[in-house]
């Protein structure tokens, strides 16, 4: 009795340690196929991912079409700039940025800017369709504060090597709050009197402009240097009759990013009763690429 009870404490211990060397099995089993899986399987092309502060000094040339301002017979077509940009900025915000993966890529630009005291000139009274040209002026000067933002989808099309194009679809939104007071020599009167554009005033209008662009953008890849030319060019339509946006300039690239020059236009263009006539943003750019 004594034995067959030995017996049975004596399997139950082997049984016991048979159980821990599977269990123990299994383990060194994961540990050791587990990477090995990882490693048999082909990884996937990751996500890379760019961030550029930068500064754009833009002279700003255009008219601003206003509505008729209170006590005002007439709607005052104002002509701005060029101005000093560093004497007029009050506040400044630029950064873009893009995430990649493969051939697509995604990509956005953001733009405040607040500048005040721009340069200006009352150019023209428009009195219900008669337009009376004014050259009597004496101190007039706008204030401009606006938000600009682009969002964009790419696909990477490489003609040859050395060429790197990307032909994209987005959109652009341009926000922008006018503010322009005057003082003129005289009153202007209309062309058919009982219509009069005061000596002195302060007028403001407001453009919320929602467009979709097209474009193509890259770089030239000069030899095998670190150097290369970067452009960039957009044009489209929708709240604006036409705004397009160019760019042309110079890079070097480091393993961290690179660092870029170039010069940069932006217009707009609205309907004839609308703020903004041929209006433009335009000057050197600097930017900082970080690449993670």
């Amino acid at each position: 009795m004594m034995i067959k009870e030995e017996w049975m404490s004596s399997l139950t211990r082997w049984q016991r340690v048979s159980q821990g060397m599977v269990l123990i099995a299994l383990i060194m089993a994961v540990i050791f196929t587990v990477p090995a899986q990882a490693q048999s399987v082909a990884p996937a092309d990751p996500w890379t991912f760019s961030i550029t502060p930068y500064l754009w000094l833009p002279n700003i040339n255009g008219t601003l079409k206003y509505i008729i301002p209170p006590g005002s017979g007439g709607s005052p077509e104002v002509e701005t700039g060029p101005n000093d940009y560093l004497q007029a900025l009050q506040a400044v915000l630029m950064i873009s940025g893009e995430a990649r993966k493969d051939s697509w890529s995604v990509f956005t630009d953001l733009i405040y800017l607040n500048f005040a005291d721009q340069k200006s000139s009352i150019k023209s009274v428009d009195f219900g369709g008669n337009i009376v040209s004014s050259s009597v002026n004496v101190a007039t000067s706008s204030s401009l504060r606006g938000l600009e933002w682009t969002l964009g989808a790419g696909y990477a099309v490489r003609t040859v090597q050395a060429i790197k194009l990307d032909v994209f679809g987005g959109l652009r939104y341009l926000g922008l709050e006018a503010k322009t007071d005057w003082q003129l020599e005289a009153a202007i009167s209309g062309p058919g009197g009982g219509q009069t554009f005061p000596q002195a005033g302060e007028v403001s209008g407001r453009a919320d402009l929602w467009d979709g662009i097209v474009g193509v953008k890259g770089r030239i890849l000069l030899g095998s240097s670190r150097w290369s030319i970067p452009y960039y060019l957009d044009v489209g339509t929708g709240s604006s009759s036409l705004t397009w946006q160019g760019m042309l300039g110079v890079a070097y690239s480091f393993k961290w990013g690179g660092v870029t020059l170039t010069y940069r236009n932006l217009y707009y263009d609205e309907k004839d009763d609308k703020l903004l006539q041929n209006f433009r943003f335009t000057g050197p750019e600097i930017g900082v690429t970080f690449l993670f």
